[in-house]
């Protein structure tokens, strides 16, 4: 791993569309070391595009992307995994006829973790959200929408990711709940340097966590601000 690089996961010129019709166009975008970084945008401007782009789940038609400096030839969901990227997706995205120890151990065995190494990562998961260890032989089904987020976010920390990305995380989340949720996050990423891109349409809940903002529209990079420059109502309206 490189650790002078300047950017985590960087994208050049992107060109991603759908039956024709173009999401992303000719975008440039760079998640740094150690940051939290926003994404905003109206419904429709491509984030989530953009998060499935980077994660190998999309293909792109045109562009390079790098991760550590380094061009990424092949972008497959299990090799960004082995590098050290990690998804949250929107919805969640967890098995809800499971329980939460199946949706983990299913989780650590996609992530590639070594069978010897698995019941030391789910206590460091554990250890990271303890809430998980109360609902552990739960059906993921039965459980409140806070609650399968948290799910779905240890099941994403399960690789240990030094980039992490997630998809909409607050939605359907009262505000308190969404920060009890990040708060923890935060907190491992201050500990540890990791890098994560947070897509977000609940913009005042996620600024207090972030370190820079970029704001998407149209399939292109708007704006890119800190988020002490987006705290008042009338600068984000005028965004959208």
């Amino acid at each position: 791993m490189n650790h002078t690089s300047s950017t985590v996961l960087r994208a050049r010129g992107l060109e991603v569309g759908y039956g024709g019709r173009p999401v992303l166009s000719n975008l440039d975008f760079e998640l740094r070391p150690a940051e939290v970084l926003c994404l905003i945008g109206h419904n429709g401007a491509g984030k989530s595009t953009l998060v499935k782009t980077l994660f190998g789940l999309v293909r792109r038609q045109q562009g390079e992307m790098f991760l550590d400096d380094q061009p990424i030839a092949s972008v497959e969901p299990c090799a960004l995994t082995a590098a050290g990227i990690s998804l949250v997706p929107e919805g969640r995205g967890i098995f809800p006829g499971l329980t939460v120890a199946e949706n983990m151990q299913l989780g650590l065995w996609s992530a590639g973790v070594a069978a010897s190494e698995r019941a030391d990562r789910l206590a460091w998961v554990m250890n990271v959200l303890p809430a998980l260890r109360l609902l552990y032989q739960r059906r993921a089904g039965t459980l409140s929408g806070g609650q399968q987020q948290m799910v779905s976010i240890g099941r994403a920390l399960l690789s240990r990711p030094r980039c992490l990305l997630m998809d909409e995380p607050s939605i359907g989340l009262a505000p308190k709940l969404f920060q009890d949720l990040l708060q923890p996050i935060r907190q491992l990423q201050r500990d540890t340097g990791m890098a994560i891109l947070l897509v977000e349409q609940n913009v005042k809940e996620a600024l207090k966590i972030s370190d820079r903002v970029i704001v998407m529209k149209s399939g292109v990079i708007i704006r890119e601000a800190l988020p002490a420059e987006l705290n008042d109502n009338a600068k984000l309206m005028e965004l959208y």
